[in-house]
């Protein structure tokens, strides 16, 4: 029997993909984290609301416009959530794919901080190219 908080974060998702952040946002806490890791151009913390519309926005702006998330696995607790996910887009007319995990945090019920965890550092890395800001967001 599946939790239910993976309904909720499939839904999350399915409004990211559609462009929708703030449909995203509603399945968080309002002082949200999301961590990527890396030495790419999203590297960095992006907090709350502002934060996590930035970050869409780069990704957008990077990708120009091509950036797609399939979700291929969601699991879920009261404490804990991963989702499972394939990047794919293009950046400088070079397709990029990559696997990642984003491992959750959750309190109360919605998703508090969120740590990107790539299958490949480095390949994530390259997908993305130099960091084009300092890595703090917040």
């Amino acid at each position: 029997m599946s939790h239910p908080l993976e309904k909720i974060i499939r839904d999350a998702y399915a409004a990211f993909g559609c462009g929708d952040v703030d449909g995203y946002l509603q399945a968080c806490t309002p002082n949200f984290r999301f961590n990527v890791p890396g030495q790419g151009a999203l590297a960095g913390s992006y907090l709350g609301k502002e934060g996590l519309h930035d970050l869409a926005r780069l990704a957008m702006d990077l990708t120009g416009g091509t950036f797609q998330e399939e979700v291929e696995a969601v699991l879920a607790n009261d404490a804990h959530a991963v989702v499972l996910a394939r990047h794919q887009f293009t950046r400088n007319r070079t397709a990029k794919e990559y696997r990642t995990a984003h491992v959750y945090e959750v309190r109360d019920g919605k998703l508090a901080e969120c740590w990107e965890q790539p299958r490949d550092q480095q390949q994530f890395d390259d997908a993305w190219g130099e960091q084009l800001r300092t890595a703090q967001r917040f």
